[in-house]
């Protein structure tokens, strides 16, 4: 009987996260078929610090790969090609002629630069320029201050780059470098806006921040879009055939994977965070609310750059989690949503999650959490049902702040992430939104953003079009009947009393 070549029919997909690495395949309809996690250490040399080992990022994602192939039944050749999501502005430096890590990876939460940071940014043109260039409010969670920390921090770091020798990278270019047996070095653009070293509208490296952060240029990776031909799988313990072929940061893979690729299109990915993000187009919208502008993922033969406006809330999934560890009044995070529903509102409690400040467009980092409202007659059930909401409103405070800096009105919210199971949440959000949010059935909406890029760069789906077409089961939460000012009035006094205290 004639062997028949089987056309490939899956993409796989590389997750690589702050906690985990994961490997996922996804079929021709968007489904996943197939996932493997492998769990890495956490590393806390010292207060406000955080690092990963490199070489464990790398063997960890290995492993979950190698699982994830034993899936299949015939090998690579079912595979169209590889996509890679990343935690991004985690920062990376190694030896290119060796291909070993200096030192272990200063994570994307470390703090240890904020102080040089500081000192950097008193000259008020400094933050200007940042901003003007790379969209982003300087911050010691962006990747420049920890490259320059380092680079002046490691034993001869600074001579070797001078001459040329080492390589900096965010987790995708390393991932793309180990993949590819050294032959490439490269980024892509929604990583690369997020090291506070490249110029958003202009698309390149920018020389004079460079300069400012004592980073030399041959340090770079080579930006390139995120569908695109990123090189050959050549690793040792990996099968030949598999070809790289779309990478972009966790929350623009997030963004892309809702299907979000138009202006005023918005998603929410609701973590032990959250982050907002709302496609702006080809215009990188300076905003007046202090959000962050950014580079969103692109199809393959997009002319110019699109971009986005991003949002955090930094207490999201975390306060439900507060509410089982801390407060001890749920045995479970799931039973959040039970206990919310069974009183018909909040008694008039407030909790504002300032648990590590409060993000835009306040932006007070002093601000500590507060519980407003209280009465004899507030119980467990209120305070749950308080916290949950509370997200909600921030939620809201951000949207607001992302139509008045694009000039445009969002149609309705697509949610992901953990928290997004929450279906009182989700009725909620909609409520005081007042607008649908979406909730898609499939809950890896960053994988499946990756593959999405993957599959367009390598052919295994022809369009956007296409993409669009894909029955993608999801719930759509309608907004019902409230009374949002008077709601978003009684919050926006109970923040006023947590900055009053701040």
């Amino acid at each position: 009987m004639e062997n028949k070549e089987k056309r490939p029919d899956l993409i796989l997909v590389l997750d690589q996260g702050t906690t985990s690495s994961r490997a996922l395949l996804i079929d021709r309809s968007g489904a996943v078929v197939a996932s493997s996690r492998q769990m890495f250490e956490q590393i806390y040399p010292k207060p406000g610090w955080v690092e990963h080992d490199p070489m464990e990022i790398l063997s960890s994602q290995l492993s979950a790969l190698t699982g994830v192939l034993a899936y299949t039944d015939m090998g690579p050749e079912r595979i169209a090609g590889i996509g890679i999501t990343n935690q991004r502005e985690t920062t990376i430096l190694w030896d290119r002629e060796t291909g070993r890590p200096l030192a272990n990876a200063i994570v994307w939460q470390c703090r240890r630069t904020a102080g040089a940071l500081e000192q950097l940014c008193k000259d008020p043109a400094v933050p200007q320029m940042i901003t003007e260039r790379t969209g982003l409010v300087p911050d010691a969670y962006f990747s420049a201050s920890k490259i320059a920390w380092l680079l002046d921090n490691i034993p001869g770091a600074r001579g070797q780059a001078e001459r040329g020798r080492l390589a900096f990278g965010t987790v995708d270019s390393w991932l793309i470098y180990s993949l590819t047996g050294g032959r490439v070095h490269a980024t892509d653009f929604t990583n690369a806006s997020r090291t506070m070293l490249f110029n958003i509208h202009e698309g390149r490296w920018d020389e004079e921040l460079l300069r400012l952060f004592g980073i030399p240029a041959s340090l770079m990776p080579e930006v390139c879009p995120s569908a695109c031909d990123f090189g050959d799988v050549v690793h040792p313990s990996l099968p030949k055939g598999l070809r790289i072929c779309g990478v972009a940061g966790d929350q623009q893979a997030a963004l892309f994977g809702q299907r979000c690729f138009s202006l005023g299109e918005a998603k929410c990915t609701l973590g032990t965070g959250a982050f907002l993000l709302m496609h702006t187009g080809g215009q990188a919208c300076a905003s007046r609310n202090r959000l962050v502008t950014t580079i969103a993922a692109s199809p393959p033969g997009k002319d110019g750059l699109e971009y986005a406006l991003e949002g955090s809330i930094f207490v999201a999934g975390a306060l439900i989690e507060w509410l089982k560890e801390g407060l001890g009044v749920l045995g479970a995070v799931e039973e959040s949503e039970e206990l919310a529903s069974r009183v018909p509102d909040t008694a008039g409690v407030f909790v504002v999650p300032a648990f590590t400040g409060l993000g835009a467009p306040w932006w007070d980092p002093d601000a500590r959490g507060t519980v407003t409202g209280l009465t004899r007659g507030a119980r467990k059930e209120h305070i749950v049902r308080a916290a949950l909401e509370s997200l909600a409103y921030q939620s809201a405070d951000l949207i607001s702040s992302f139509c008045s800096d694009a000039g445009v009105e969002l149609r309705s919210l697509k949610a992901d992430g953990g928290a997004s199971a929450n279906g009182f949440l989700m009725q909620f959000m909609a409520d005081i939104l007042g607008m649908p949010v979406v909730r898609p059935d499939n809950p890896e909406s960053t994988g499946l953003g990756a593959a999405f890029l993957a599959g367009l760069s390598c052919g295994f789906w022809d369009s956007l079009d296409e993409i669009m077409g894909l029955d993608l089961a999801a719930r759509e939460f309608v907004p019902g009947q409230i009374d949002r000012q008077a709601l978003m009035d009684g919050w926006r006094e109970a923040v006023g009393m947590t900055r009053a205290h701040s």
